[in-house]
């Protein structure tokens, strides 16, 4: 009586696990289309420079300089932005690509 009630306690236990697992890969696979909506990039790095038209310098971490302009969402999180670049922090962000080339950053963290 004791085995099977261990085997049936080690087999929900292993359920519960597998359940779980396959369920932190489906929403880290579609997670930032859940946070962020469709059609959103991410890249990260560290912020460079902030403009005074809400534009701002990503440094990633090949080297390469972005130029993102914030939309409203990001402007929101501006104070944020500046903390970022006085303590050089890792910075991530979400944007879209436009037809003309330009990046437009919806969130920045």
């Amino acid at each position: 009586m004791l085995n099977s009630r261990l085997t049936a306690f080690i087999a929900v236990m292993l359920l519960i696990v597998i359940a779980s697992l396959v369920t932190i890969g489906i929403v880290q696979g579609i997670g930032m289309f859940i946070t962020h909506g469709p059609g959103l990039e991410q890249t990260s790095g560290t912020i460079v420079s902030i403009n005074p038209d809400h534009s701002f310098m990503l440094k990633t971490a090949n080297g390469t300089l972005e130029h993102f302009q914030c939309n409203e969402r990001c402007m929101g999180g501006e104070s944020h932005m500046y903390r970022h670049l006085k303590e050089h922090a890792h910075t991530d962000v979400y944007f879209m690509r436009t037809a003309n080339g330009t990046l437009i950053a919806t969130d920045v963290d």
